[in-house]
């Protein structure tokens, strides 16, 4: 019988690594303490002058990592991202991390942080976690800025007509908070305000959000601002932030926030950890800009997207990587035992106990998210991130499915022994991209129309045998079309249990529909999201959350956080 090793919880490995001076790690990729502006010891942004000079730099190698459809067993994708960086380090490269940052929704929810995890993490970790240095906090007031300045104009006169049952902009909050989904405005008189229908976004999912890590300068910033729609008029015509001439007002709160984050891992990597829509909402990828960076600053950067393949790596590969700046060489795709063993049908309870026969059930979860980075023409490798109960047969099991299907497979334990565990993999990573260069193309043309984009996408990355559109769809799509933003990517907001939009289907469900049940436009950030299933913008707590179990000791450390 296999026994259970005993390890420290990730706060404990993160408060017992020692830090090194952020200006020592600036220094580490040629930037001077006139290029950034310290937030502490430990946690630095670099300026805008410093960006605006690196624009005309080399650009450096782009490693995409991704995953199969995530499970409540882990997938560890921000683990191993940390992990090969910190890997390639210890190869002599010069590399940069760059990451999303946590969401305080998740954080205090049911998922947990973003910072990474065991001795492949970035520091400092707890306040990566936390409040970091309020970024998220600067979108949540832009945002909400803006929803007072709408009311507040309804308010005095409501010179642009717009008509309060049409707004579309929501206030946002950076928590769970289900009853904040519907809820009623303006009530208490005249004074109050026009009593009105609201609803709260968790931050994330703001297009502000989106907006910032879309842009690539404060300039673009602001037209982007400018374009996001925040209602319709009483002939239906879309009004902007433009419309309201508000946008230097927003852009003006996030003067700080646009300007990427520097921190390091516990190896001392490097890393760029700038802004963080959620993927099953918003496009699921960090900030243009810090990507952008990182690329000029080392020769390889290590970056992620959200979620699975179908989700995050699909949004990046369409709506990020239109900057040609930020296209990737190659991409890693994470897998652990324990999910592949959930899609093949294993309960969570009973992941511990060896079962080859569902990892080779489940393996067609992972062939499919493989078959989907194939369409896209990048080379890729498959990361085992191996866990403590994975035994030796169910590894070379995995093993030999990919070699059959001559899969690039690399076995790595960046969890347990940091950038040590995962040098196999950075060994194949720096292979593949020395091998003949592929020619990297999207999925589909933008000049597609927005029911074609969606059915390319449907079909060819979920597995979709069909499209589905509701009355309500199908009239917002002849409207977008109508007032010009048909050639304009197109975000999905799935589930990201599933290929398809009903969680409970895992493994490689066959013969379904998507149904997309509307539309949103987020034409500030540059596209369309299409809702499908019962994905939310504001999710709610689980019946235990996270936060249960976290604290603060008599010293002022934190406890419990993961």
């Amino acid at each position: 019988m296999q026994q259970k090793m005993t390890y420290k919880s990730d706060i404990e490995i993160a408060q017992q690594a020692e830090m090194k001076p952020i200006l020592h790690i600036a220094k580490k990729i040629n930037l001077s303490e006139e290029d950034i502006e310290l937030y502490g010891k430990y946690k630095a942004k670099i300026t805008s002058e410093k960006l605006n000079q690196l624009k005309s730099h080399k650009t450096g190698k782009i490693i995409l990592v991704t995953a199969i459809n995530p499970t409540p067993a882990g997938e560890g994708k921000s683990t191993v991202t940390v992990g090969l960086g910190d890997a390639l380090q210890k190869l002599n490269k010069n590399v940069i991390i760059a990451m999303r940052e946590p969401s305080l929704g998740p954080t205090m929810g049911i998922k947990g942080g973003a910072a990474g995890g065991g001795y492949a993490q970035v520091l400092p970790m707890e306040d990566i976690n936390l409040h970091f240095t309020g970024d998220l906090h600067a979108i949540t007031t832009a945002n909400n800025a803006l929803a007072a300045l709408i009311d507040n104009h309804i308010h005095q006169g409501n010179e642009l007509n717009i008509d309060q049952r049409r707004i579309v902009w929501k206030r946002a909050v950076d928590l769970n908070d289900r009853a904040l989904r519907k809820v009623i405005i303006g009530l208490g008189g005249p004074l109050q305000g026009i009593p009105r229908e609201e609803g709260f976004d968790i931050t994330v999912a703001s297009e502000i959000m989106a907006v910032l890590c879309l842009a690539t300068d404060a300039e673009n910033l602001k037209s982007r601002l400018a374009r996001m729609i925040i209602a319709y008029d009483f002939n239906k015509n879309p009004i902007t932030v433009g419309d309201l001439k508000v946008e230097g007002a927003l852009t003006l709160l996030l003067k700080d926030a646009i300007k990427p984050n520097l921190v390091q891992t516990i190896e001392h990597t490097p890393a760029i950890i700038h802004g963080g829509p959620f993927a099953n909402i918003a496009h699921g990828c960090n900030s243009v800009i810090a990507t952008a960076a990182a690329s000029k600053l080392a020769d390889y950067v290590v970056t992620e997207a959200g979620f699975g393949a179908d989700l995050g790596a699909e949004k990046y590969l369409n709506i990020k990587a239109r900057n040609k700046e930020v296209q990737p060489e190659i991409v890693v795709i994470v897998a652990t035992l324990r999910a592949l063993k959930m899609h093949g049908g294993v309960a969570k309870n009973e992941l511990a106990a060896e079962n080859v026969e569902a990892i080779k059930k489940g393996f067609a979860n992972l062939k499919k998210h493989i078959d989907s980075i194939k369409q896209f023409n990048l080379p890729f490798v498959v990361a085992i991130n191996r866990f403590y109960t994975d035994t030796d047969d169910e590894i070379n099991c995995l093993e030999k499915l990919c070699n059959q299907e001559n899969i690039p497979v690399a076995l790595t334990e960046v969890w347990e022994k940091g950038g040590d565990g995962g040098v196999e993999l950075a060994e194949k990573v720096l292979d593949l991209m020395d091998e003949k260069k592929q020619s990297f193309h999207h999925l589909y043309d933008l000049e597609a129309t927005i029911e074609s984009k969606i059915t390319t996408i449907a079909q060819s990355i979920y597995g979709a045998s069909k499209v589905e559109f509701t009355s309500k769809a199908k009239k917002q799509m002849l409207d977008f079309e109508r007032y010009g933003w048909g050639n304009l990517p197109i975000c999905m907001a799935k589930t990201q249990y599933s290929l398809s939009d009903n969680p409970s289907l895992l493994g490689r469900p066959e013969g379904f529909s998507i149904v997309v049940r509307e539309f949103k436009p987020s034409i500030g950030a540059g596209f369309i999201v299409a809702l499908t299933g019962d994905v939310m913008t504001m999710p709610g707590l689980p019946k235990q959350p996270a936060a249960l179990n976290m604290d603060v000791d008599g010293e002022g450390k934190a406890i419990g956080l993961f």
